[in-house]
Parts: C-alpha cells; structure tokens; sequence
C-alpha cells in the first residue's frame, strides 16, 4: 500500500487526488492546500468532488507534525515553486520522498532540490513534464534532430491564459536535450521558443524539424489533466523505495530507449546498401 500526499489542490491537484483514490493500493493520508485557501478544513472528496474521504484539507503550518502523525511515503506537490522547496526541505528532513511537478523554477531552485535529494538520501522526481505522452514527444524529438542534425528545429508550446511561467518548463526542457545533443554532434543549434498563452487550452507542444526539401513535425496535446495524474502516480510508484534526483525520463528508461534507437540507425546507415533501401 502507497501512502499518499497531495500538496496543492488546483485543477491538477484535485485530477490526482480523484485517480489516487480510485486505485485500491493507494492510501491518500494527507491533502495540503495554501494557508488563505477556502479549501483548508473541507474533505478532500467535497474539494475533488467525490465522496467524503475523512481526509480533511489542512495547510503546511503544522507539517512536520501532520507527517509524523500520518506517515506518508511520498508526497505529489503542484504547489508553486516558493510552496515547492519550503515544504521540500521539511518532507526530506522527514524521510519522505516527493514527485514535484510544480513548474518555473530557476536553476539555482532545482539545484537547491537536487542537494535535498543528495543530503538526505530521499527520492525527488522533478517532473514538469509529468505527461507520459510528453516525454515520448521529448524522445522523438532528440531521435529527429540527432538523425537529422543539419536541420534547423523550432519549438512551439500553447497553454492556457492563467498559466503563469512561459515558455513551458517542458518547452525549455526540449530545448535544452535538443541543443545539448547537437553540441555533443559538433553541429549547435540555435532553437527558438514560441509561447502561446490562450483561453483553456490544457497543453500543446509542437517541434518542428525543418530542412530545405521536407519538414516534420512531432506533436503532443493533453486533453484532460486527468493525464497529468497518470504521469504523477506512476512517477509516484517510481520513487516510493528510491534515493536520488530523477526526472520523468528515468522512470520511463527514455535514455536506454534513446540510446538503442541511435544505435540501430548507426547500424543501418553502416549496414544497408542506399540503392537497396530507395528500391
């Protein structure tokens, strides 16, 4: 049985919550709201919108008592980042290991978690790209550009009006694989960012690997938050029993997968006649 935090109780938050107690190895024994929210003291089924769940909706102010009394293993925060590494260096001191997928952090913020994870021998997933669907966009896009790395490479990302960061923490992770890559091939890129703030669009990225004579395109769309609250609780089994800083790649092996990938096309490029091939 996994025992279950849930820190931050937006539109994702209350998404996780609803499929986290669904599944019948999940044990939700604590639910974290901000200090002024109208949801602090009300069930967390009247705040998801389910049934009642005797798990009543409290702030941060008492946490360390809150986990010695409830005993989480791990703790999903989509807080923001201030609310993130506070309550982080009480769940590391507490031996509770974390899935943040709060987005816009500043590098010295996710150094500061990274050393968290390291000084107390805890596991932290920082995932803002919690999607599963993401990060194969994310593979699909460092295969692309790696095979075709004399293409130029332009990254679009639509999200909703009230989304505060921009670029997305995803669309800058992509960018970041993709130039780090074509460093590594002596061929660097310059990779421009597109941000588009509209309506409720829930998320879509979009790269484009563009040459003189063809282009591809590589999309991902959510739909429903309800696929950020997959990619959390199975981050979530991920690092229940783990020590160390992950990213969602790691809990989805993307790297070996990146890296058999390359692998075979070196071995067809070597090894299967061109004339062959365009017959």
């Amino acid at each position: 049985m996994l025992r279950l935090c849930i820190a931050g109780l937006g539109r994702t938050g209350k998404e996780i919550a609803k499929l986290a107690l669904e599944i019948p190895d999940i044990k939700v024994v604590m639910a974290l709201c901000s200090i002024n929210s109208d949801k602090r003291g009300k069930d967390l089924g009247e705040v998801c919108g389910v049934r009642d769940t005797g798990i009543i909706v409290d702030c941060p102010e008492n946490l360390e008592h809150e986990i010695i009394k409830h005993q989480p293993q791990v703790v999903i925060d989509f807080t923001n980042p201030l609310a993130a590494l506070h309550n982080a260096e009480i769940f590391a001191k507490m031996n509770v290991n974390m899935i943040i997928g709060t987005t816009g952090f500043s590098q010295s913020q996710q150094n500061k978690l990274a050393n968290l994870a390291r000084e107390h021998k805890v596991g932290i997933v920082l995932a803002p790209n919690i999607t599963l669907g993401v990060n194969v966009l994310m593979l699909l896009a460092n295969l692309a550009t790696s095979i075709l790395d004399s293409y130029d490479v332009e990254i679009l990302e639509y999200h909703h009006k009230h989304k505060l960061d921009k670029p997305s923490g995803t669309a800058k992770k992509l960018a970041g694989e993709i130039t780090k890559l074509s460093r590594l091939n002596n061929q660097k890129k310059d990779i421009n960012v597109h941000a588009i703030r509209a309506g409720g669009i829930v998320g879509l990225h979009k790269v484009i690997v563009a040459g003189e004579n063809d282009r591809i395109e590589i999309i991902h769309e959510s739909f429903s938050r309800r696929v950020f609250a997959e990619g959390a609780i199975k981050a979530a089994y991920f690092v229940r029993n783990k020590a160390g800083f992950f990213e969602m790649r790691d809990v989805l092996n993307l790297e070996q997968v990146l890296s058999n990938c390359l692998a075979m096309n070196d071995y067809l490029v070597e090894n299967i006649d061109s004339e062959e091939v365009v017959g």
